[in-house]
């Protein structure tokens, strides 16, 4: 399949830094982050490596609004993420940003329908507004006859496909993922990484993703690496 060409920024991030003070006393301080700028292209499949503690996961928890930044900015199209309050802030991440990790973080107590419907019960709709695109989802990612499992009864890379579902529940903006391959078979990652190509190209569905995994690196439009807190090179 040919690979989609888009040039409009959905998210920039502009001299992002992350300091952390270590120490008893706190008199040390950890650069995490050093001046990073980068742009993510509309319905692009932008994958971010590098070395363990390199800063992958810290970039990509800032531009989920999951942490705050030391210094610099981050852009969704024209909104200043950070210039919003924490409830503001949360409430814009629930709306304009998916999230999928090496550990699929699913309720346990709920069956994959409630799983990948609660986005939307955060939001404020009822399970009866939320249920035609909760089983849309399900279907999408394979799993229309699993929807009344819970977890357990899943294997793991179906729960990675729930969460996946799960992410996309309020259509957001991009998809965020934390080595989402990282704790499946080959087989499963496989799967897991088709599946994303194929959401990213048939629903202009933008993810970055940062992994480890080479086959899912190379099947990306772009990659980043990152070493030491700063981005060295950028390839397609």
């Amino acid at each position: 399949m040919a690979k989609k060409k888009t040039a409009e920024a959905v998210i920039k991030v502009q001299d992002l830094t992350k300091t952390f003070v270590i120490g008893e006393r706190q008199e040390r301080k950890l650069f995490v982050l050093r001046g990073v700028n980068l742009q993510i292209q509309r319905g692009e499949i932008l994958a971010i490596v590098g070395a363990s503690g390199a800063g992958k996961s810290t970039l990509l928890h800032i531009v989920g609004t999951l942490d705050r930044p030391t210094s610099g900015k981050v852009f969704f199209d024209e909104t200043d993420v950070f210039a919003m309050n924490d409830d503001q802030v949360s409430k814009f991440r629930n709306q304009q940003i998916g999230f999928v990790f090496q550990f699929h973080h699913l309720l346990p107590e709920f069956t994959a329908f409630e799983n990948v419907a609660m986005p939307a019960l955060i939001l404020g709709k009822s399970i009866s507004q939320a249920r035609d695109k909760a089983k849309e989802l399900l279907a999408q990612v394979g799993l229309q006859d699993k929807s009344e499992s819970k977890p357990t009864q899943l294997s793991g890379g179906e729960q990675q496909r729930v969460a996946v579902a799960r992410a996309l529940m309020n259509s957001p903006r991009v998809i965020l993922a934390d080595e989402p391959s990282g704790n499946l078979d080959t087989e499963s990652a496989h799967q897991l990484h088709e599946l994303i190509w194929k959401l990213s190209r048939d629903y202009d569905q933008t993810f970055a993703v940062v992994t480890h995994n080479e086959a899912l690196a190379k099947s990306a439009d772009r990659i980043v690496r990152i070493q030491d807190g700063v981005i060295q090179t950028t390839s397609r």
